[in-house]
């Protein structure tokens, strides 16, 4: 911070202030804030010097009238409001997102949007280019969201392959089929052969990979798929149990269930304890996601993790390369199978 000619309260430091600093001429300075083309490594070097000297802060809303960009992102959860605040994994993915923009000195802004309307009011937001780019969390097929914004040229990366969209959109996942096989071909190994199945909502990708992933090693082990075995869910705690009372009547001999979410499988072990089966002597129950979800549960889970800190890292790495003039680009990430007690 810099005195004022009257010797009163300090103003802050300017761009003139850390070019005198740095013995360079304005415009440098000015290159330097705007990414550092056309300047000098020892002069680059210089300016940053001089900014953390002085102290010296970007002035945001100027910078943006002369770049055109907000110098901000969206983080869009196309999901009703209490789903937000019930399902761990969206604040897991929140928080990861944040920090890795933050190294960056990005602000991320948080958007809910879980109505036809809200959607509508956001996606005005969005293209009218109050942020440079979006991060799309839980996109439904036909959920028009993701083709409006790419549409529109919005850079956007979604968390999970949009459905019906291909290559078009750039996007994270982990490797949900892959993980789904793991755990079924683990609660094979543990001698169950009536594994019963709580998927996630069929209309998005983690829903429909992991239920592949399930059919895939029960056909490989040469068990036959029984429907009866097979109830969908929506994510949700209460999904899970109404899904879990559907197992029992319609499959009472089950003696395992694959629970697509930990959330999910939480509101199993539920309605598998109210009904007098002992887990995991009666019935082994394994989830998805090893988020806070799977530690809390009683007895803890057996669950599949998804690299969250990486899914976030990726998801911001691939946005600011596409706002930088890159391709959409795909990343799928491996998950691990992590052992516990219900399974």
């Amino acid at each position: 911070m810099t005195m004022n000619n009257t010797g009163g309260r300090r103003r802050p430091p300017t761009i003139h202030d850390v070019a005198r600093e740095a013995g360079v001429s304005r415009g440098t300075v000015s290159r330097v804030l705007n990414g550092g083309h056309y300047v000098s490594p020892a002069a680059q070097e210089a300016v940053n010097a001089a900014i953390r000297r002085t102290g010296y802060v970007v002035n945001r809303h100027a910078r943006s009238l002369i770049t055109g960009r907000s110098d901000s992102i969206g983080f869009l959860l196309t999901e009703p409001q209490e789903r937000f605040f019930e399902d761990p994994n969206f604040n897991v993915l929140l928080r990861g997102c944040t920090q890795a923009l933050a190294q960056h000195d990005i602000p991320l802004l948080l958007m809910l949007a879980g109505t036809q309307d809200e959607r509508r009011r956001i996606t005005r937001y969005i293209t009218a280019g109050h942020v440079d780019g979006v991060l799309l969390v839980s996109s439904h097929s036909g959920d028009p969201v993701a083709q409006e914004l790419r549409e529109a040229g919005v850079p956007l990366v979604a968390c999970g392959k949009p459905i019906g969209l291909g290559s078009k959109v750039s996007y994270v996942a982990a490797d949900d089929r892959d993980g789904a096989r793991d755990m079924v071909r683990h609660l094979l190994s543990l001698g169950r052969r009536r594994i019963g199945v709580v998927t996630g909502p069929l209309d998005t990708p983690g829903g429909v990979e992991r239920l592949a992933g399930y059919k895939e090693v029960l056909g490989e082990a040469g068990v036959e798929i029984d429907e009866r075995l097979i109830v969908s869910g929506d994510y949700s705690r209460a999904s899970g149990e109404a899904g879990a009372e559907r197992l029992l009547a319609q499959a009472p001999d089950m003696d395992a269930v694959f629970v697509a979410s930990d959330l999910m499988a939480q509101g199993v072990l539920t309605a598998l304890q109210r009904a007098g089966r002992r887990v995991p002597q009666d019935v082994a129950v394994g989830g998805f996601d090893d988020s806070p979800a799977a530690v809390s549960a009683s007895p803890e889970l057996t669950t599949i993790r998804q690299p969250w800190d990486r899914i976030s890292a990726e998801m911001v790495r691939v946005l600011l390369a596409q706002i930088g003039g890159e391709d959409p680009a795909a990343v799928i990430l491996p998950t691990e199978l992590v052992k516990r007690a219900s399974a």
